[in-house]
């Protein structure tokens, strides 16, 4: 990642202290074009408690229930979870997992702690104020351009796993005291979530059950935390929290807020569709690696965070990323017919970091633009 070695090119202001000054109106650099604003107002979904399965009429992604599954405690995968998380691979790229293992007392414990981060002074977090050159640590924007856009929310980031690539101490933040010993054991968790979840990708693609491990990197897979803080904001309607994306990787399980709806995805017809989320559920998506291993059989899918003028808002991402090193491509098994070529060429997860960040995430413009470029067979 050497064409990322560099320091911002701007000042960093934090968004947190922007939100607690009192200011009325936000900053010229967060205001997104026209075409970017939110489509609905923020002030639709404030402060709402999360409730247990949303009303039928309710448009929302769909959820999957792992109970039985995890509870039968055998080998096999079994075909009726694997149809269902096919079918909203396929249809949404997003879905909420419930009875999925982890403990609703970690979930919360982990949450908690990364508020009271938030919470601290700033000069106390200031010392892990991070850089480009690995993005650990506090931060409040992503990218290197001079005079971007930005967006209405600060975050902190760590490496988890594998072992070797482990964030040192130093990254940690010193206060809460519970901060490190229960994110990591919260990332061991929904690591081992992340397991099965590639188990059922696998089934449900007709692949053996260890294919995507294996095709990914196997132990070699990382993870990756990133702890992300909305504040409130004064004028809504015209910023982001997060600007529409999809995701790099394989992927992505975030703890949502429990008491402010924030997450948007994309559908097909180009709605944003605002996510409710279930108590004690994980929102996962797909990532970019599955739709070029998939051959675009499933689609990583836009997603964006709206901000909120009465209440702030906190979740946590994990990103199940490949090995950098390991070449990826359409899996040969899939490219059954001259009219279903491989779509992407081959290229390593490092590769294609550094090709998103050279080239800025805008929307699923990259991905897109790597279509076709697969060498012909």
């Amino acid at each position: 990642m050497a064409g990322c070695m560099q320091e911002w090119p701007e000042p960093i202001v934090r968004v947190q202290a922007l939100a607690e000054s009192g200011l009325s109106a936000i900053p010229r650099c967060y205001i997104k074009p026209p075409s970017d604003r939110p489509a609905v107002a923020a002030a639709a979904v404030v402060h709402q408690e999360v409730k247990d399965p949303p009303p039928a009429l309710d448009i929302n992604i769909p959820v999957i229930d792992l109970g039985e599954l995890l509870a039968a405690e055998v080998g096999g995968v079994a075909g009726g979870v694997a149809e269902a998380v096919a079918a909203a691979s396929r249809e949404w790229g997003f879905f909420q997992v419930v009875n999925h293992g982890v403990r609703p007392e970690l979930m919360r414990a982990a949450r908690d702690a990364w508020r009271g981060f938030f919470r601290r002074p700033l000069p106390e977090k200031q010392r892990y104020a991070n850089s480009p050159r690995t993005y650990e640590g506090y931060g409040s924007r992503l990218g290197v351009q001079k005079g971007a856009i930005l967006d209405w929310g600060d975050y902190f980031f760590l490496h988890l796993a594998p072992d070797a690539a482990k964030s040192p101490p130093k990254f940690w933040p010193a206060n809460p005291g519970n901060c490190r010993e229960v994110s990591e054991e919260y990332g061991r968790e929904v690591v081992r979530l992340c397991e099965l979840l590639m188990r059922l990708l696998s089934v449900s693609l007709g692949l053996d059950e260890a294919h995507l491990q294996r095709a990914f990197g196997g132990a070699g897979c990382g993870a990756t935390l990133r702890a992300n803080y909305y504040p409130r904001c004064p004028q809504p309607d015209l910023t982001l929290g997060l600007s529409a994306h999809s995701d790099p990787g394989v992927l992505t399980v975030l703890l949502a807020d429990e008491h402010v709806r924030g997450l948007q995805v994309r559908r097909g017809d180009g709605e944003w569709v605002t996510v409710q989320p279930i108590r004690d559920a994980f929102i996962v998506n797909v990532g970019d690696q599955i739709q070029i291993l998939s051959n675009s059989m499933y689609k990583s899918v836009e997603h964006r965070v709206i901000v909120n003028a009465k209440a702030e808002r906190i979740s946590l991402a994990l990103f199940y990323n490949p090995k950098g090193d390991v070449p990826i491509s359409p899996v040969p098994e899939l490219i059954t017919a001259a009219d279903t070529p491989a779509l992407y060429p081959t290229m390593t997860f490092d590769e294609y970091r550094l090709y998103i960040r050279n080239k800025g995430a805008k929307g699923k413009a990259q991905i897109e633009a790597l279509k076709g470029q697969a060498s012909p067979k």
